[in-house]
């Protein structure tokens, strides 16, 4: 595959991740559930591939507060296989998203050149974005044993109290799409971070148009794991 970049980590399986109350900005403009979230399983590398460049930089690094066991051996194979499975159908259901496996996570990443984007100033779904997430949401019904992360995020053109409401409204509405589409509410967490995580370089348009973007990650839930521990023989 092309754009399925693997980068596996079988001895890593992290059970939770906390977005802690810190004094970036980010959070500063999340709400009261954001601040309190956690979301399945997720690891330092998938922060960093949703978030951008900047993680661990200038106090970015309290965004993630890590805790839980860890699973390897056997359990950490079968996960891996699943996790790859699903991956493999994204890319082929979806050729225009950058699918990467990473840990034992999945990040999907959205922009207006890969089928999930938005008119400028607007959150609404279009014509061409529904198309996708349709599809999108069909192998989510197809592998139901995990948690889904929806980040948003925008260019840094205009204000900054604006971009951050953008992300949000964006985030959301793909979410909500999502959900509509008949996934459990429960699986999904989604966050916002405005333009304050640029992944290019907002100085060019091609950049600025990559940081118009909308990032899902997809991580094994409770019940994969538990069900891949039995299976292995682990405790």
């Amino acid at each position: 595959m092309k754009k399925l970049i693997n980068k596996t980590v079988i001895v890593t399986l992290v059970l939770t991740l906390v977005f802690s109350i810190s004094s970036c900005e980010a959070i500063k403009n999340a709400n009261n559930k954001q601040k309190g979230a956690t979301i399945g399983t997720a690891g330092g590398a998938i922060l960093g591939a949703i978030i951008g460049n900047n993680v661990g930089k200038g106090g970015n690094g309290e965004l993630g507060a890590i805790i839980g066991g860890v699973v390897g051996g056997g359990a950490g194979v079968l996960i891996g296989n699943k996790m790859d499975k699903q991956a493999e159908k994204i890319e082929t259901e979806i050729p225009g998203a950058v699918v990467e496996r990473i840990d034992d996570g999945i990040v999907v990443t959205f922009d207006e050149n890969s089928g999930v984007y938005f008119d400028t100033n607007k959150s609404n779904i279009n014509a061409k974005s529904q198309e996708t997430l349709n599809k999108l949401s069909d192998v989510f019904l197809e592998f139901p044993d995990t948690n889904i992360l929806v980040v948003g995020h925008t260019d840094s053109s205009g204000k900054d109290e604006y971009n951050m409401t953008l992300s949000e409204k964006r985030a959301l509405s793909v979410t909500d799409y999502l959900i509509a589409k008949g996934l459990v509410k429960n699986r999904f967490q989604t966050l916002w971070y405005g333009e304050t995580q640029p992944k290019y370089d907002n100085a060019t348009a091609e950049g600025r148009a990559k940081n118009r973007r909308v990032n899902v990650a997809i991580v094994p839930n409770d019940k994969m794991v538990n069900d891949a521990k039995i299976e292995s023989g682990g405790n």
